[in-house]
Protein backbone atom coordinates (compact mmCIF):
# COMPACT_ATOMS: atom_id res chain seq x y z
CA UNK A 1 0.00 0.00 0.00
CA UNK A 2 1.36 3.41 -1.00
CA UNK A 3 0.57 4.98 2.38
CA UNK A 4 2.72 2.38 4.13
CA UNK A 5 5.73 3.30 2.00
CA UNK A 6 5.04 7.01 2.49
CA UNK A 7 4.99 6.55 6.28
CA UNK A 8 8.33 4.69 6.13
CA UNK A 9 9.92 7.47 4.06
CA UNK A 10 8.60 10.16 6.39
CA UNK A 11 9.94 8.30 9.40
CA UNK A 12 13.42 7.89 7.95
CA UNK A 13 13.70 11.22 6.15
CA UNK A 14 12.05 13.63 8.62
CA UNK A 15 11.29 12.30 12.10
CA UNK A 16 14.39 10.21 12.84
CA UNK A 17 16.88 12.85 11.55
CA UNK A 18 15.23 15.67 13.51
CA UNK A 19 15.29 13.86 16.85
CA UNK A 20 18.68 12.27 16.32
CA UNK A 21 19.96 15.79 15.77
CA UNK A 22 18.91 16.79 19.29
CA UNK A 23 21.18 14.27 20.97
CA UNK A 24 23.21 16.06 23.64
CA UNK A 25 26.52 14.34 24.30
CA UNK A 26 27.70 17.12 26.63
CA UNK A 27 24.88 17.00 29.16
CA UNK A 28 23.42 13.62 28.30
CA UNK A 29 19.95 12.95 26.97
CA UNK A 30 18.36 15.08 24.30
CA UNK A 31 17.98 18.85 24.00
CA UNK A 32 14.64 19.73 25.57
CA UNK A 33 13.53 22.73 23.53
CA UNK A 34 13.51 23.87 19.92
CA UNK A 35 11.72 27.13 19.22
CA UNK A 36 9.48 27.86 16.27
CA UNK A 37 12.57 29.44 14.71
CA UNK A 38 14.19 25.93 14.75
CA UNK A 39 16.86 27.12 17.16
CA UNK A 40 17.65 24.47 19.81
CA UNK A 41 18.27 25.55 23.39
CA UNK A 42 20.74 23.11 24.95
CA UNK A 43 20.30 24.78 28.34
CA UNK A 44 16.53 24.32 28.48
CA UNK A 45 15.11 22.00 31.16
CA UNK A 46 14.19 18.44 30.19
CA UNK A 47 10.94 16.83 31.18
CA UNK A 48 10.85 13.21 32.26
CA UNK A 49 7.87 12.65 29.95
CA UNK A 50 9.89 14.13 27.08
CA UNK A 51 12.84 11.82 27.76
CA UNK A 52 10.58 8.79 28.20
CA UNK A 53 8.88 9.46 24.89
CA UNK A 54 12.23 9.73 23.15
CA UNK A 55 13.41 6.50 24.78
CA UNK A 56 10.19 4.78 23.71
CA UNK A 57 10.51 6.10 20.15
CA UNK A 58 14.10 5.06 19.47
CA UNK A 59 13.55 1.69 21.15
CA UNK A 60 10.43 0.99 19.10
CA UNK A 61 11.98 2.24 15.87
CA UNK A 62 14.95 -0.08 16.44
CA UNK A 63 12.61 -3.01 17.10
CA UNK A 64 11.01 -2.47 13.68
CA UNK A 65 13.96 -1.26 11.59
CA UNK A 66 16.94 -2.92 13.28
CA UNK A 67 19.30 0.00 12.67
CA UNK A 68 22.13 0.09 15.27
CA UNK A 69 22.13 3.91 15.38
CA UNK A 70 18.56 3.83 16.68
CA UNK A 71 19.49 1.50 19.53
CA UNK A 72 22.43 3.74 20.36
CA UNK A 73 20.07 6.72 20.70
CA UNK A 74 17.71 4.63 22.85
CA UNK A 75 20.63 3.64 25.08
CA UNK A 76 21.61 7.31 25.40
CA UNK A 77 18.07 8.26 26.48
CA UNK A 78 17.91 5.32 28.89
CA UNK A 79 21.05 6.48 30.68
CA UNK A 80 19.53 9.94 31.14
CA UNK A 81 16.38 8.49 32.77
CA UNK A 82 18.28 8.07 36.02
CA UNK A 83 18.70 11.85 36.24
CA UNK A 84 15.01 12.01 37.18
CA UNK A 85 15.27 9.40 39.93
CA UNK A 86 14.61 10.48 43.51
CA UNK A 87 17.22 8.50 45.45
CA UNK A 88 15.59 9.34 48.80
CA UNK A 89 11.86 8.84 48.34
CA UNK A 90 11.80 6.75 45.17
CA UNK A 91 10.04 7.49 41.94
CA UNK A 92 10.76 10.09 39.30
CA UNK A 93 10.77 13.86 39.29
CA UNK A 94 8.72 15.79 36.73
CA UNK A 95 11.49 18.04 35.41
CA UNK A 96 15.27 18.46 35.54
CA UNK A 97 17.70 21.09 34.41
CA UNK A 98 19.88 20.19 31.44
CA UNK A 99 22.62 19.07 33.81
CA UNK A 100 20.24 16.75 35.66
CA UNK A 101 19.42 18.83 38.75
CA UNK A 102 15.70 18.50 39.67
CA UNK A 103 13.71 21.66 38.99
CA UNK A 104 10.19 20.31 39.58
CA UNK A 105 9.96 17.51 42.12
CA UNK A 106 6.30 16.68 41.53
CA UNK A 107 5.59 12.95 41.37
CA UNK A 108 2.84 12.25 38.83
CA UNK A 109 1.23 8.95 37.88
CA UNK A 110 1.09 10.01 34.21
CA UNK A 111 4.84 10.65 34.24
CA UNK A 112 5.60 7.29 35.83
CA UNK A 113 3.37 5.51 33.32
CA UNK A 114 5.43 6.89 30.45
CA UNK A 115 8.63 5.78 32.12
CA UNK A 116 7.23 2.25 32.44
CA UNK A 117 6.20 2.37 28.78
CA UNK A 118 9.63 3.56 27.66
CA UNK A 119 11.67 1.12 29.73
CA UNK A 120 9.50 -1.79 28.62
CA UNK A 121 10.05 -0.77 24.99
CA UNK A 122 13.81 -0.61 25.60
CA UNK A 123 13.78 -4.04 27.23
CA UNK A 124 11.85 -5.40 24.27
CA UNK A 125 14.28 -3.83 21.81
CA UNK A 126 17.50 -5.26 23.23
CA UNK A 127 16.56 -7.78 25.91
CA UNK A 128 17.85 -5.55 28.71
CA UNK A 129 16.78 -7.28 31.95
CA UNK A 130 17.78 -4.28 34.07
CA UNK A 131 15.42 -2.05 32.10
CA UNK A 132 12.60 -4.57 32.52
CA UNK A 133 13.31 -4.79 36.25
CA UNK A 134 13.26 -0.98 36.52
CA UNK A 135 9.97 -0.80 34.62
CA UNK A 136 8.51 -3.42 36.97
CA UNK A 137 9.81 -1.51 39.98
CA UNK A 138 8.03 1.63 38.76
CA UNK A 139 4.86 -0.40 38.13
CA UNK A 140 5.01 -1.57 41.75
CA UNK A 141 5.53 2.03 42.89
CA UNK A 142 2.45 3.18 40.99
CA UNK A 143 0.38 0.38 42.47
CA UNK A 144 1.77 0.80 45.97
CA UNK A 145 1.95 4.59 46.33
CA UNK A 146 -0.24 6.17 43.66
CA UNK A 147 -3.50 4.28 44.12
CA UNK A 148 -6.22 4.31 46.76
CA UNK A 149 -9.06 1.83 47.07
CA UNK A 150 -8.20 0.33 43.71
CA UNK A 151 -8.27 3.66 41.84
CA UNK A 152 -5.46 5.81 40.48
CA UNK A 153 -4.66 9.24 41.83
CA UNK A 154 -2.72 11.74 39.74
CA UNK A 155 -0.39 14.13 41.55
CA UNK A 156 1.89 13.94 44.61
CA UNK A 157 4.69 15.80 46.31
CA UNK A 158 8.20 14.36 46.22
CA UNK A 159 7.32 12.49 49.43
CA UNK A 160 4.12 11.08 47.84
CA UNK A 161 1.70 13.28 49.73
CA UNK A 162 -1.44 14.25 47.74
CA UNK A 163 -0.97 17.33 45.56
CA UNK A 164 -3.29 19.48 43.48
CA UNK A 165 -3.46 18.06 39.95
CA UNK A 166 -2.96 21.33 38.09
CA UNK A 167 -0.61 19.78 35.52
CA UNK A 168 -3.30 17.64 33.86
CA UNK A 169 -6.46 19.45 35.01
CA UNK A 170 -5.78 22.32 32.64
CA UNK A 171 -9.10 22.93 30.90
CA UNK A 172 -9.88 26.69 30.85
CA UNK A 173 -13.54 26.14 31.75
CA UNK A 174 -12.60 24.18 34.86
CA UNK A 175 -9.88 26.66 35.72
CA UNK A 176 -12.33 29.57 35.48
CA UNK A 177 -14.57 27.75 37.94
CA UNK A 178 -11.70 27.11 40.32
CA UNK A 179 -12.07 23.35 39.88
CA UNK A 180 -9.12 20.95 39.80
CA UNK A 181 -9.83 17.40 38.66
CA UNK A 182 -8.50 14.83 41.11
CA UNK A 183 -8.51 12.10 38.46
CA UNK A 184 -8.21 12.23 34.69
CA UNK A 185 -8.96 10.01 31.74
CA UNK A 186 -5.59 10.95 30.27
CA UNK A 187 -3.68 9.39 33.16
CA UNK A 188 -5.75 6.20 33.11
CA UNK A 189 -5.35 5.86 29.34
CA UNK A 190 -1.57 5.98 29.54
CA UNK A 191 -1.29 3.74 32.59
CA UNK A 192 -3.27 1.20 30.55
CA UNK A 193 -0.94 1.73 27.59
CA UNK A 194 2.15 1.26 29.76
CA UNK A 195 0.86 -1.87 31.48
CA UNK A 196 -0.11 -3.39 28.13
CA UNK A 197 3.45 -3.18 26.85
CA UNK A 198 4.98 -4.17 30.19
CA UNK A 199 2.80 -7.28 30.30
CA UNK A 200 3.53 -8.30 26.71
CA UNK A 201 7.28 -7.99 27.38
CA UNK A 202 7.53 -9.45 30.88
CA UNK A 203 4.41 -11.65 31.20
CA UNK A 204 4.16 -10.79 34.89
CA UNK A 205 0.88 -12.05 36.38
CA UNK A 206 0.71 -9.02 38.69
CA UNK A 207 0.75 -6.67 35.71
CA UNK A 208 -1.95 -8.72 34.01
CA UNK A 209 -4.13 -8.50 37.11
CA UNK A 210 -3.81 -4.71 37.30
CA UNK A 211 -4.39 -4.34 33.56
CA UNK A 212 -7.62 -6.29 33.89
CA UNK A 213 -8.68 -3.96 36.69
CA UNK A 214 -7.85 -0.92 34.54
CA UNK A 215 -9.88 -2.25 31.64
CA UNK A 216 -12.87 -2.68 33.94
CA UNK A 217 -12.41 0.83 35.34
CA UNK A 218 -12.24 2.41 31.90
CA UNK A 219 -15.25 0.49 30.63
CA UNK A 220 -17.45 1.18 33.67
CA UNK A 221 -16.32 4.62 34.88
CA UNK A 222 -14.62 6.43 31.99
CA UNK A 223 -16.52 5.31 28.90
CA UNK A 224 -19.88 7.08 28.66
CA UNK A 225 -22.15 4.80 26.59
CA UNK A 226 -24.98 7.33 26.34
CA UNK A 227 -22.67 9.95 24.80
CA UNK A 228 -20.35 7.38 23.14
CA UNK A 229 -17.24 9.10 24.45
CA UNK A 230 -14.70 8.96 27.23
CA UNK A 231 -15.36 11.45 29.99
CA UNK A 232 -12.25 13.50 30.71
CA UNK A 233 -12.07 15.06 34.16
CA UNK A 234 -13.31 13.50 37.41
CA UNK A 235 -13.63 14.24 41.11
CA UNK A 236 -12.36 11.84 43.75
CA UNK A 237 -15.41 9.62 43.33
CA UNK A 238 -14.93 9.29 39.56
CA UNK A 239 -17.86 11.60 38.82
CA UNK A 240 -17.44 13.58 35.60
CA UNK A 241 -16.83 17.29 36.15
CA UNK A 242 -17.55 18.72 32.70
CA UNK A 243 -19.53 18.07 29.51
CA UNK A 244 -16.59 17.46 27.20
CA UNK A 245 -15.20 15.15 24.53
CA UNK A 246 -11.52 15.17 23.62
CA UNK A 247 -11.62 13.87 20.05
CA UNK A 248 -7.89 13.23 19.92
CA UNK A 249 -7.82 11.21 23.12
CA UNK A 250 -10.89 9.21 22.11
CA UNK A 251 -9.52 8.20 18.70
CA UNK A 252 -6.22 7.33 20.41
CA UNK A 253 -8.04 5.34 23.09
CA UNK A 254 -9.99 3.39 20.48
CA UNK A 255 -6.86 1.56 19.36
CA UNK A 256 -4.89 1.54 22.63
CA UNK A 257 -7.90 0.02 24.40
CA UNK A 258 -8.16 -2.63 21.68
CA UNK A 259 -4.46 -3.40 22.13
CA UNK A 260 -4.85 -3.81 25.90
CA UNK A 261 -7.89 -6.02 25.47
CA UNK A 262 -6.07 -8.22 22.96
CA UNK A 263 -3.34 -8.75 25.55
CA UNK A 264 -5.51 -10.06 28.41
CA UNK A 265 -9.13 -10.65 27.37
CA UNK A 266 -10.82 -13.50 25.52
CA UNK A 267 -14.24 -14.53 24.31
CA UNK A 268 -17.26 -12.31 24.92
CA UNK A 269 -15.32 -9.81 27.04
CA UNK A 270 -12.86 -9.19 24.22
CA UNK A 271 -15.68 -8.99 21.68
CA UNK A 272 -17.49 -6.42 23.81
CA UNK A 273 -14.44 -4.13 24.06
CA UNK A 274 -13.87 -4.40 20.31
CA UNK A 275 -17.49 -3.38 19.72
CA UNK A 276 -17.20 -0.41 22.06
CA UNK A 277 -14.04 0.81 20.36
CA UNK A 278 -15.47 0.41 16.89
CA UNK A 279 -18.40 2.57 17.96
CA UNK A 280 -16.11 5.04 19.75
CA UNK A 281 -13.80 5.54 16.77
CA UNK A 282 -16.64 5.83 14.28
CA UNK A 283 -18.37 8.34 16.54
CA UNK A 284 -15.27 10.54 16.65
CA UNK A 285 -14.99 10.51 12.87
CA UNK A 286 -18.69 11.25 12.40
CA UNK A 287 -18.55 14.18 14.80
CA UNK A 288 -15.15 15.76 14.21
CA UNK A 289 -13.60 14.70 10.88
CA UNK A 290 -14.26 17.28 8.16
CA UNK A 291 -12.99 15.19 5.26
CA UNK A 292 -9.32 16.03 5.69
CA UNK A 293 -8.51 16.61 9.39
CA UNK A 294 -9.87 16.23 12.92
CA UNK A 295 -11.03 18.94 15.31
CA UNK A 296 -9.49 19.07 18.77
CA UNK A 297 -12.36 18.85 21.27
CA UNK A 298 -15.84 20.00 22.22
CA UNK A 299 -16.54 21.55 25.64
CA UNK A 300 -20.10 22.27 26.74
CA UNK A 301 -21.28 22.45 23.15
CA UNK A 302 -18.43 24.64 21.87
CA UNK A 303 -16.05 23.03 19.38
CA UNK A 304 -12.36 23.86 19.38
CA UNK A 305 -11.60 23.68 15.67
CA UNK A 306 -7.82 24.09 15.93
CA UNK A 307 -5.81 21.34 14.29
CA UNK A 308 -3.35 19.92 16.80
CA UNK A 309 -0.35 17.91 15.56
CA UNK A 310 -0.77 14.88 17.80
CA UNK A 311 -4.52 14.68 17.21
CA UNK A 312 -3.93 14.18 13.48
CA UNK A 313 -1.28 11.52 14.14
CA UNK A 314 -3.58 9.55 16.45
CA UNK A 315 -6.44 9.87 13.97
CA UNK A 316 -4.32 8.14 11.34
CA UNK A 317 -3.68 5.19 13.65
CA UNK A 318 -7.27 5.09 14.86
CA UNK A 319 -8.54 4.94 11.29
CA UNK A 320 -6.02 2.22 10.39
CA UNK A 321 -7.18 0.19 13.39
CA UNK A 322 -10.83 0.69 12.44
CA UNK A 323 -10.13 -0.29 8.84
CA UNK A 324 -8.45 -3.52 9.95
CA UNK A 325 -11.57 -4.35 11.95
CA UNK A 326 -14.23 -3.36 9.43
CA UNK A 327 -12.58 -3.43 6.00
CA UNK A 328 -14.49 -0.27 5.10
CA UNK A 329 -12.81 1.16 1.95
CA UNK A 330 -14.06 4.65 2.83
CA UNK A 331 -11.54 4.65 5.67
CA UNK A 332 -8.66 4.33 3.19
CA UNK A 333 -9.95 7.41 1.40
CA UNK A 334 -10.12 9.29 4.71
CA UNK A 335 -6.59 8.19 5.61
CA UNK A 336 -5.27 9.35 2.25
CA UNK A 337 -6.98 12.72 2.73
CA UNK A 338 -5.61 13.14 6.24
CA UNK A 339 -2.12 12.12 5.13
CA UNK A 340 -2.25 14.83 2.48
CA UNK A 341 -3.38 17.36 5.10
CA UNK A 342 -0.55 16.38 7.42
CA UNK A 343 2.02 16.70 4.64
CA UNK A 344 0.65 20.00 3.36
CA UNK A 345 -0.21 21.71 6.66
CA UNK A 346 1.38 20.00 9.68
CA UNK A 347 4.82 18.93 8.43
CA UNK A 348 7.28 21.81 8.63
CA UNK A 349 8.73 22.27 5.11
CA UNK A 350 11.74 24.24 6.30
CA UNK A 351 15.13 22.49 6.16
CA UNK A 352 15.69 20.78 9.49
CA UNK A 353 12.04 21.06 10.50
CA UNK A 354 9.68 18.43 11.88
CA UNK A 355 5.93 19.03 12.61
CA UNK A 356 4.25 22.29 13.53
CA UNK A 357 2.42 22.05 16.85
CA UNK A 358 -0.87 23.71 15.95
CA UNK A 359 -2.72 25.10 12.92
CA UNK A 360 -5.27 27.88 13.23
CA UNK A 361 -8.63 28.07 11.45
CA UNK A 362 -7.06 29.77 8.42
CA UNK A 363 -4.53 26.97 8.01
CA UNK A 364 -1.60 28.98 9.37
CA UNK A 365 0.84 27.33 11.80
CA UNK A 366 1.06 29.08 15.16
CA UNK A 367 4.50 30.14 16.35
CA UNK A 368 4.81 27.41 18.97
CA UNK A 369 7.87 25.29 19.82
CA UNK A 370 8.83 22.41 17.57
CA UNK A 371 10.16 20.48 20.59
CA UNK A 372 9.32 21.07 24.25
CA UNK A 373 8.54 19.05 27.39
CA UNK A 374 5.31 17.77 25.81
CA UNK A 375 6.25 17.63 22.12
CA UNK A 376 8.42 14.63 21.32
CA UNK A 377 8.42 11.89 18.61
CA UNK A 378 5.88 9.76 20.46
CA UNK A 379 2.68 10.51 18.51
CA UNK A 380 3.96 11.14 15.00
CA UNK A 381 6.80 8.61 15.25
CA UNK A 382 4.37 6.01 16.53
CA UNK A 383 1.96 6.87 13.74
CA UNK A 384 4.59 5.95 11.17
CA UNK A 385 5.54 2.75 12.99
CA UNK A 386 1.90 1.68 13.36
CA UNK A 387 1.06 2.38 9.73
CA UNK A 388 4.10 0.36 8.64
CA UNK A 389 2.88 -2.57 10.74
CA UNK A 390 -0.84 -2.34 10.02
CA UNK A 391 -1.12 -1.54 6.31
Amino acid sequence: MELKQAAARHLEETIIPFWTGLRDDANGGFIGYVGHDLQPDAGAPRGCIFNSRILWFFSSAYSLLGQPALLDCARHACRYMERFADKTNGGLYWMCAADGRPTDTTKHTYNHAFAVYALAAYAKANGDEKALARATELFELIEGRMTKDGQYLDAFTDAFLPLSNDKLSDNPVLTARGVIAEKTMNTLLHVMEAYTLLYTVGRDARVRDRLLRLLELIQTKVYNPEQNRLDVFFDGGMRSLIDMQSYGHDIEASWLWDLAADAVLMGDKLKRVKQINTRLAQGVLDRAFDGESLANEIVEGKTDAKRIWWVQAETMVGMANLWKKTGDPALIEKMDALWAYIQNRIVDPRPGGEWFAEIDASGKPLELPIADPWKAPYHNGRMCLELMKRL
